[in-house]
């Protein structure tokens, strides 16, 4: 690889380390907690007040004021510091909660990578499904959701044509989840795969050096889909991140 490319993968690398180690990035992220699962006197662990689901908006109650967290919406934040943020999954509703004084962000020390290698910078083809597919995958919290998908990703390796279903994000740039035969050893279980936007003949640069580990590899709160069915490869992706490093 040329000495700029290296650089601009650096950057991107220090980039990366710096956005997840942000006061409230993933690394500070606590806890998740489903309306759905909150013990029938409202209570969250480690949360102050009542907590309750009204319509699609999260109501929190607490010394007799009531405050709404729509979901998506504005965060709110505590007097200790901590985020609150409601989501919505599939129609069910939850608390998210960070805190920048998590065990994680502090004891993050950075994120090993394979170091950058041209031979993982490959033309590849888009071709989009007739339409948008759905497909049922496991989730990192233990449940099963949805994961969007809008067509395959084909490119070679070594003589051999490998395709991988991904998401169509709302710019146009490519998103998929993936696993090899690194995955589990020498890599976390699974990582993100990203490219951009393809042209209009559906051809585009993949970038494997930027593979990414995914958001539960940075705190077990998060719920990241699995890999859908044929998105395994065969062989050992030695290209982007591989772990969270500690002290």
């Amino acid at each position: 690889m040329s000495a700029e490319t290296v650089l601009a993968w650096k950057r991107w690398h220090e980039r990366r380390a710096e956005t997840v180690a942000a006061p409230y990035g993933p690394l500070a992220l606590i806890g998740t907690y489903w309306l759905d699962d909150v013990s029938g006197d409202g209570t969250i662990p480690g949360l102050p007040g009542r907590w309750r689901q009204d319509g699609g908006a999260v109501v929190h109650e607490a010394d007799g004021v009531s405050a709404v967290l729509e979901a998506e919406g504005e965060p709110v934040f505590l007097p200790d510091g901590r985020k609150l943020l409601a989501i919505v999954r599939e129609g069910l509703l939850a608390v998210r909660v960070w805190d920048p004084r998590s065990p994680a962000r502090l004891a993050f020390a950075g994120i090993a990578a394979f170091d950058p290698d041209e031979r993982w910078v490959l033309p590849a083809v888009f071709r989009p499904f007739e339409a948008d597919r759905t497909v049922r995958v496991p989730n990192a919290d233990g449940r099963e959701r949805g994961l969007g998908l809008g067509g395959e990703l084909a490119f070679t390796v070594d003589g051999t044509e490998h395709t991988l279903a991904v998401t169509v994000e709302d710019d146009g740039r490519l998103w998929g989840v993936i696993a090899d035969a690194t995955s589990g050893t020498s890599t976390f279980r699974f990582r993100f795969l990203h490219a951009p936007a393809p042209d209009a003949d559906g051809s585009l640069t993949l970038d494997l050096n930027r593979t990414t580990l995914p958001p539960c590899a940075f705190a077990d709160a998060f719920i990241c889909p699995f890999p859908p069915p044929g998105n395994t490869l065969a062989f050992a992706l030695e290209a982007g991140e591989r772990a969270v490093l500690t002290d």
